[in-house]
């Protein structure tokens, strides 16, 4: 029960900051600047480093679209930095093969943005305007993309959360078995001391005991030793006479 509180906690701790990033998973006409003019796309942000999004972002275009994406030059960016897949078959979009282009970049340490365009070659670029059937089903394709990426991230926040539970309970176990042995320690310890006191009482009440028998002993010795004395002199007093 606990853990599912804690995980409900955690999972309300993601929620509650949500609105702040509403425009997440909405799926925008934009712009890019390919070949050093400007194409059409549509961009959509999604939760999530750059470098996982790129990675999920080629596997899902794969899985599910049979869409292979390689590391290409685009918009002035290095080779590894941008994705494209030439000549490829892509039914969704059209029944001619297409050449479909993507870059994933950081807007912020948490989120990521992925611009996707394409054409049926170097000259013809998909728009909202001459290639409206084209350029509608690439939408369908992103928006397909963000919700897929929006339920990739919530699985993802759900496992971080079960981390932290399960990383709590432990810490949990570690302070309760710390705090039990602690407790157990203490109240040995006090068991101790009491018989230590208990026996410096008895050890206290001996010392007064031997300490009143020291002074009869001692009266007692200086009595003997007198005696002692006494018929030793008496013994040398009839040692004379004889």
């Amino acid at each position: 029960m606990q853990k599912i509180f804690a995980l409900m906690l955690a999972l309300v701790g993601l929620l509650t900051i949500a609105p702040a990033s509403a425009q997440l998973y909405d799926v925008r006409a934009s712009e890019v600047n390919y070949d050093r003019k400007t194409r059409a796309a549509l961009k959509v942000q999604v939760d999530g480093k750059a470098s996982d999004v790129r990675e999920f972002f080629q596997d899902w275009m794969k899985k599910n679209y049979n869409v292979k994406f390689k590391n290409g030059g685009l918009l002035g960016l290095s080779k590894s930095e941008a994705l494209e897949a030439r000549k490829t078959p892509a039914n969704s979009i059209s029944g001619k093969l297409v050449d479909l282009y993507a870059t994933v970049v950081a807007p912020s340490d948490s989120t990521s943005e992925v611009a996707l365009f394409g054409g049926f070659d170097d000259n013809t670029f998909f728009d909202p305007d001459k290639t409206a059937t084209e350029y509608s089903a690439m939408r369908v394709m992103a928006q397909t993309f963000a919700a897929a990426a929006r339920l990739k991230a919530y699985r993802d926040q759900i496992a971080e959360a079960e981390k932290s539970v399960k990383t709590a309970e432990k810490e949990k176990e570690k302070l309760e078995k710390n705090r039990v042995y602690l407790q157990n320690n203490t109240t040995s310890n006090l068991a101790k001391i009491e018989e230590l006191l208990k026996k410096n009482a008895d050890n206290l009440q001996q010392i007064r005991s031997d300490s009143a028998s020291l002074v009869k002993n001692s009266q007692v010795l200086d009595v003997n030793r007198t005696q002692l004395q006494r018929r030793r002199d008496r013994l040398s007093a009839l040692d004379r006479k004889n």
